[in-house]
């Protein structure tokens, strides 16, 4: 391994041709690192029946784009194709997940084990000490632990993403952005004469559905699927029998628009049960509860889970947080009670535990439920109050 001094020091950035990942690679040439570029194909758009709309980081147009700032700022630029990986593992859990009635996030699954793997291997191949990418996220260290911090822009932060991120991995992992806002780094961009780049838009599809019509690409990639899930029931939270629906892998908690049901007043899939091909439907109350329980957990911040502690939880990507208790079943499974009922948990989604802006680790959402404020959830409500309380008076 060469050393690290910015000088000598040889880093695999990750470019997508975007905003992001292009300042990511100013900015470290600009520190002195010596960079190497690479755009990973993680797809082919033709397979799914969509190559009319190439759109995400993966299509022909973002790698010329990635290609052209290597070639202007002289460094080199790969492209490596990592589709018969990405589609082993990602798509494969992707159909099985919403076969089993749960809403998966590949993007995550993508990271922890295809994308951060890939570019190990090839940094190693290429002699490079470290692997960068356009994360809005900040790695810090205690205790001899690496784990990753909210970014300054907390509206863009990308922390939730990054939670099964191993010790390994970060240990190699730069995120040049993690302290600059998005308006900055587009302003980085024109300062480096790249005014029209600067400009780009984002995407926030899923790279292998760039319509963002998931029910398409089950239906495309299983296609004896609507025979299969067809005449199933909606029915109420007391098993009321309201209507037929499409299939149960066609709904995800939550949903409100396009049941093609009509009730009278708006109501809410609650519960799908792939079983019995049954869609629960109730209102926005019933969606609310105040329990869950995590699996497949990994760990960043701390080498075991802190039992009891009251830590904030985030069930989605654009989710604020909410204050809850972890209480570890085992080595990859918490029952965690949150001290607020919590809308739409929805399994197969990822649950991510935070310490004020660190990321202390995260998992899979299996099931909800509700508890009945059993004494030690209640000793830690009047605890979190307590301190939430004078931390107000502070200010």
């Amino acid at each position: 391994m060469p050393s690290t001094t910015k000088k000598n020091t040889r880093v695999l950035v990750a470019m997508s041709g975007g905003v992001d990942s292009t300042a990511t690679a100013l900015l470290l040439k600009a520190q002195g690192y010596e960079v190497i570029g690479v755009t990973m194909k993680t797809w082919d758009y033709a397979i799914a029946g969509s190559c009319d709309k190439e759109t995400g980081c993966c299509t022909l147009d973002s790698i010329i784009d990635a290609r052209s700032v290597a070639v202007r700022e002289g460094f080199p630029h790969y492209i490596f194709d990592i589709r018969e990986e990405f589609g082993d593992y990602v798509i494969e859990d992707f159909v099985s997940e919403y076969l089993a009635g749960r809403t998966p996030n590949p993007c995550i699954l993508c990271n922890t084990h295809i994308k951060w793997e890939a570019l190990l291997r090839r940094a190693d191949l290429l002699g490079c000490h470290y692997i960068a990418t356009g994360h809005y996220a900040i790695k810090a260290q205690e205790g001899g632990r690496y784990f990753i911090r909210k970014s300054a822009d907390h509206h863009k932060d990308q922390s939730y993403v990054l939670w099964g991120l191993s010790q390994e991995a970060l240990a190699r992992t730069l995120f040049p952005l993690g302290h600059l806002t998005k308006d900055k780094v587009r302003t980085l961009l024109k300062e480096y004469g790249y005014d029209t780049l600067s400009k780009k838009g984002e995407s926030y599809e899923i790279c292998f559905i760039p319509d963002n019509d998931y029910r398409a690409f089950l239906k495309h990639r299983v296609p004896d699927l609507e025979q299969r899930v067809e005449g199933g029931y909606f029915v109420d939270t007391k098993g009321n029998v309201l209507g037929r629906h499409r299939g149960y892998p066609f709904y995800t908690i939550g949903q409100r628009r396009g049941l093609g049901i009509a009730l009278g007043k708006p109501m809410y899939v609650v519960d799908i049960d792939p079983s019995t091909n049954t869609v629960v439907l109730g209102t926005v109350e019933e969606l609310i509860h105040n329990a869950m329980t995590v699996y497949k957990t990994h760990l960043q911040k701390y080498d075991h889970w802190p039992e009891g502690k009251v830590l904030t939880v985030k069930v989605r990507y654009q989710d604020p947080g909410t204050p809850a208790v972890v209480f570890p079943r085992d080595d990859n499974t918490l029952e965690v009670a949150f001290l607020k009922g919590v809308r739409s948990i929805t399994p197969g989604q990822s649950a991510v535990f935070y310490e004020g802006d660190d990321l202390v680790g995260g998992g899979i959402i299996y099931r909800f439920y509700d508890v009945q404020n059993p004494a030690e959830i209640a000793s830690a409500r009047r605890e979190w109050e307590a301190l939430h309380h004078t931390k107000s008076e502070a200010k």
